[in-house]
């Protein structure tokens, strides 16, 4: 059976209840089985992001392997990849004067969680038709096998700008290949990205791939790393 379906407790999550041993991964088991058949992936992370200590943990995780690294910017592939994670910089907030349609705006506005813990900027690489500036565009194959295309602004990233690459989730690696070509092609080669950071980097041929040749972060232990690799 599913690894979480073990784990989790009920159907609702108890977002008080932290273990009192907070091992590496702890908080995979907060993530959901697929319940809705072949056409949806295998698993839902985003159900431990809201959790506050497990998304907290998954974050510290995550960052621990670039501690001490030179980074300038992290990078978030849409959509899941912005998640990790939203969250503010902390603190009060103070409303910005009226937009131009009325609305009030947050200050500081939320960003990447990764992005505030390092206390840099984040660019959202987003899917194709989202942005109305200036972009640059790359086809990739997802890991459902359909092909897309997604696209970064062109202003952001400079040559030898030092970025981090997150994502929820790295399977057969197509999209993690498509952000790191299109921030080499605008940064220069490596070390631009610096790093490739996601939950799960699966031991894929793409995954494979990444880890071979980019300094990586991942949360699943090795003793159950062929577990997710085989989505049991």
């Amino acid at each position: 059976s599913c690894l979480c379906s073990q784990h989790l407790r009920s159907p609702r999550m108890d977002l008080c209840h932290v273990p009192t041993a907070r091992e590496k991964g702890w908080y995979l088991a907060l993530m959901a089985p697929n319940a809705k058949g072949p056409n949806y992936a295998w698993l839902d992370p985003s159900r431990l992001y809201c959790h506050p200590q497990g998304l907290q943990d998954c974050v510290a995780d995550l960052l621990q392997p670039f501690q001490g690294d030179p980074i300038d910017l992290v990078a978030g592939i849409d959509a899941m990849g912005f998640i990790l994670g939203e969250g503010g910089c902390g603190g009060a907030q103070r409303p910005r004067p009226l937009s131009p349609r009325g609305l009030t705006v947050p200050w500081p506005p939320p960003g990447a969680a990764a992005a505030a813990a390092l206390r840099k900027g984040f660019l959202a690489i987003r899917k194709a038709g989202h942005l109305c500036v200036e972009t640059l565009a790359e086809p990739y194959t997802d890991y459902s096998g359909r092909e897309k295309v997604m696209e970064v602004r062109t202003d952001a990233v400079s040559p030898g700008l030092r970025v981090l690459l997150v994502d929820q989730w790295v399977e057969t690696g197509g999209t993690m290949r498509a952000a790191i070509r299109l921030v080499e092609r605008l940064g220069g080669p490596p070390p631009c990205p610096t790093g490739v950071a996601a939950i799960c980097i699966e031991d894929s041929e793409g995954g494979r791939w990444i880890r071979e040749r980019y300094k990586c972060a991942h949360c699943v232990p090795p003793r159950l790393q062929p577990r997710f690799d085989h989505h049991q």
